[in-house]
């Protein structure tokens, strides 16, 4: 997606708003007990934005897809929490080069976080928009649940699931197709760890449950997964570092190279699949 340079610039700006923090008392105890920032914010810059394990930077000279394994990014959000009601908004975006015309990515959500039991729970929905060129924009309502033990480490799982009429352009419906992205499932599970001080372990995998129209078109429902580990120097900034792919690379390949034309029949075609493993770092500043 190509889209102008005021436009990335109000990406960052967004996501380097400071956070509105709780006012500090003098005492050492009250300051300890003192409630989380209803705002916060985060910024960040990686070396290969992958959304469930597919590349989101393929548009390269004439269209033909990018085979590097550098396609950095630049990204950031803002999350409120409505005081201790369990209810939240937020917004994130990322530099994304998929659909002709666009280069954002901006997705606003809102949900309601709750315990029951020994699980922490939370629905919501989500919006993914592309300004530039709206054929991408996909809702999806989600729900999700966690449990943490301190010794065990973190386990959680969500469920995502499509309402809108396309996913992510798969079906080509808002072009006239006749094809439904509607119904397309998203489940994930990962487990998160501390292993020793400021290094945090994490390993995630997903499954992606495509239409049956989409795979009509010849896509496969795939696996996708990230196995890393993050660093926290402190003061909020923190770097991860992440192996990351899906299954199924062959479905979604792309033409890299269309190679020549000897009496009528292409020779040297190469392709690329959004789906190939990367080793991805991400340095990270919450605030």
């Amino acid at each position: 997606m190509h889209r102008k340079s005021d436009q990335f610039l109000a990406v960052i700006a967004l996501a380097a708003l400071p956070a509105i923090a709780s006012a500090q008392s003098t005492d050492a105890s009250a300051a300890a007990a003192a409630p989380a920032p209803n705002l916060t914010g985060n910024v960040s810059v990686t070396t290969n934005y992958k959304f469930r394990g597919q590349d989101q930077d393929v548009l390269g000279r004439n269209d033909f897809a990018k085979t590097s394994w550098f396609k950095p990014a630049i990204q950031g959000g803002l999350d409120y929490v409505f005081g201790d009601s369990g209810f939240y908004v937020g917004n994130w975006n990322s530099s994304v080069n998929w659909l002709k015309g666009n280069s954002v990515e901006m997705d606003f959500y809102g949900g309601y976080k709750f315990k029951a039991g020994i699980l922490d729970l939370d629905v919501g929905v989500y919006q993914y928009y592309y300004p530039g060129n709206t054929a991408g924009n996909t809702t999806e309502i989600y729900g999700g649940a966690s449990w943490t033990d301190e010794k065990i480490g973190t386990f959680a799982g969500k469920y995502s699931w499509t309402v809108s009429k396309d996913y992510f352009n798969y079906a080509g419906h808002q072009g006239g197709s006749g094809l439904d992205g509607q119904n397309t499932g998203y489940l994930n599970l990962s487990y998160t760890k501390e292993i020793i001080p400021k290094v945090t372990f994490k390993t995630a995998v997903g499954y992606t449950f495509l239409s049956s129209d989409i795979r009509s078109l010849g896509f496969k429902s795939f696996f996708d997964y990230n196995v890393g580990a993050s660093y926290d120097f402190g003061s909020g900034l923190s770097l991860a570092g992440s192996i990351q792919g899906a299954t199924e690379q062959s479905a979604f390949n792309l033409v890299a190279s269309p190679g020549f034309v000897v009496s009528g029949v292409p020779v040297g075609t190469t392709y690329f699949s959004p789906n190939k493993p990367r080793f991805i770092l991400t340095l990270t500043k919450t605030l």
